[in-house]
């Protein structure tokens, strides 16, 4: 049987009794055959006390199950793992191919037609979706949803960039200790995601535009009705997407992670997008490279008004017509034969969707963005393989700047030197030791500017390291430097080496000698991990960012 509840039976060498067994603790939990004979659809949730901004998952998972029923499937609920960024320890990214390996073998192990997916916070919906891609049954993600921003003393705020920016006044004195435990009771007020442009809400949007969501599904708030009719809505289509066998490889293509590229940089995403398309392409067998997503994103401005990038928040996205209004603003960029997950073209469903609801200034038009470059994928010697830069959230000035090195080996030497250190604002902040293998790619890339810079009132520096940073951050730092350090030339600078960056040639480069540098090549340091059986197994397998930071499998 290759469909409903009595798929994949049991290994007891007895299908009969495998069968039997099943019936019985399927009466156990209070199932007949009316019920069992339907479409079986798993809904996979990342409820967990340790993800707070999931805390509204319940009764969205409540939702999509109630649509699940009515379209005539059965509902099936399971738990997957939850990777809340800030309870996690080095970094959620650490868990996300362990996440897409358990998915993966959850939805081929239980017997189900189709899967839900709900996720948010902040590694969960790639890795969900890594595993059902592979796993290739039809699937719909659900995002949590994004928080809905409050005011702090007549400014409206909210997590996490004016986190990170009140953290920074903090460090450099301008708030007082006082100052900023008050402010930590309001910048996360609600249940939900972060509702700037940070990875949550970036990725929810850019698996909408992949087609595994359902169109204008992204942007509703968490606590709202909205997102309620979103689970219900997704329940539904789940069934019909069973019904027509519209799985992932049947969605995806490289029209739609070109498509997403696109979006990315126009909404001002957030850098570790790029790392989870890669990772889906090649799970999809899509052909997909880095440079790629940097031809793509080449030339495409920012026209979504939202932090870190702008000054608005996800609820305005949301209130000014969601992915649809952005998609429609930009149509004459994208590949209208991509399929979207109600089975028709982008272009077909464009058709019908409205524009920006007027009147607003969340979306703009392309003749007049927010900025003119969001995201640049850079190359030169000292990333030969790539590396990525925020340029919506960079200082204009640092774009171009040529500067000596301050070298940190991993997290631990940073935090222990950084406010000693001889550095000046034109100093260039190195920190290695933070790559996939070396250390899970932890959101330290956004290094904190010296505590004596900071007092007299400098904000930013150029950065540069093979470690991610929050989509919530802002500065000029250039992150996801490959081969990381301890493979490539990020791993042979010494402090006083001049780097230079020249983000409109897309060049970044280290000006030593290649003799020197070859001289030093014996000398790379290799920042030791803490040793857990997966940690230690991920760090010698894993790929590369440039390659999607995954585990490698053969493809095909």
């Amino acid at each position: 049987m290759t469909s409903g509840i009595y798929q994949g039976p049991t290994s007891y060498g007895d299908p009969g009794f495998s069968r039997f067994v099943r019936s019985t603790f399927l009466s156990a939990a209070g199932y007949d055959e009316g019920d069992t004979d339907r479409p079986i659809i798993g809904v996979g949730h990342s409820v967990s006390d340790f993800t707070a901004c999931h805390r509204e998952m319940p009764a969205l998972l409540d939702a999509v199950k109630r649509g699940v029923a009515q379209a005539g499937g059965l509902p099936l609920a399971f738990p997957t793992m939850s990777l809340g960024e800030v309870f996690l320890s080095p970094t959620s990214m650490m868990f996300r191919n362990l996440l897409a390996l358990e998915v993966e073998e959850l939805i081929r192990a239980q017997p189900m037609d189709g899967v839900v997916l709900l996720g948010g916070c902040d590694k969960t919906v790639p890795g969900q979706l890594m595993g059902a891609v592979t796993a290739g049954r039809p699937t719909l993600e659900v995002v949590a949803g994004p928080m809905i921003a409050r005011s702090w003393r007549g400014e409206r705020v909210g997590a996490c960039t004016d986190c990170r920016r009140m953290w920074s006044n903090h460090r450099a004195g301008q708030l007082s200790e006082e100052d900023i435990v008050s402010a930590s009771t309001v910048l996360a007020p609600t249940g939900g995601t972060c509702m700037v442009m940070g990875t949550a809400s970036t990725m929810a949007i850019l698996v909408e535009v992949l087609g595994l969501a359902v169109p204008g599904s992204a942007t509703a708030p968490a606590p709202s009705g909205d997102r309620l009719r979103v689970g219900v809505a997704s329940g539904r289509r789940i069934v019909s997407m069973f019904s027509e066998q519209l799985t992932p490889d049947r969605v995806l293509s490289r029209s739609s992670f070109l498509n997403s590229a696109i979006v990315l940089a126009a909404i001002g995403g957030s850098t570790n997008a790029v790392v989870h398309l890669l990772a889906l392409a090649r799970r999809a067998n899509v052909d997909l490279t880095i440079h790629d997503v940097g031809t793509a994103t080449a030339r495409v401005p920012v026209i979504v008004d939202c932090r870190p990038s702008g000054a608005g928040f996800l609820d305005d996205l949301h209130n000014a017509g969601g992915v649809p209004a952005v998609l429609s603003e930009l149509e004459s960029k994208l590949d209208l034969s991509a399929t979207t997950a109600l089975g028709t073209s982008l272009g077909e469903y464009l058709e019908n969707a409205s524009g920006p609801i007027t009147p607003q200034t969340v979306i703009r038009p392309l003749a007049t963005p927010v900025a003119e470059a969001g995201l640049i994928v850079l190359a030169g010697s000292l990333a030969p393989d790539g590396a990525v830069l925020k340029a919506s959230a960079a200082s204009p000035d640092l774009l171009r700047h040529r500067g000596p090195a301050v070298v940190f080996d991993g997290v631990d030497d940073m935090q222990a030197r950084l406010d000693e250190v001889d550095v000046t604002p034109d100093s260039v902040l190195v920190l290695r030791g933070c790559g996939p293998a070396a250390a899970g790619m932890p959101e330290a890339g956004a290094i904190p500017i010296p505590r004596r810079l900071a007092a007299k009132g400098v904000t930013d520096m150029l950065r540069v390291s093979d470690a991610r940073m929050s989509g919530t951050a802002f500065g000029t730092v250039v992150l996801h430097v490959a081969p990381e350090g301890q493979y490539g030339p990020l791993g042979l600078v010494r402090d006083g080496d001049l780097v230079e960056l020249d983000a409109d040639s897309g060049q970044l480069d280290l000006l030593v000698d290649p003799e020197v540098l070859k001289e030093r090549r014996h000398a790379q340091p290799n920042v030791e991990l803490d040793t857990t059986r997966w940690r230690t197994l991920q760090a010698q397998i894993v790929g590369q960012a440039s390659e999607g930071a995954d585990i490698p499998f053969p493809r095909g």
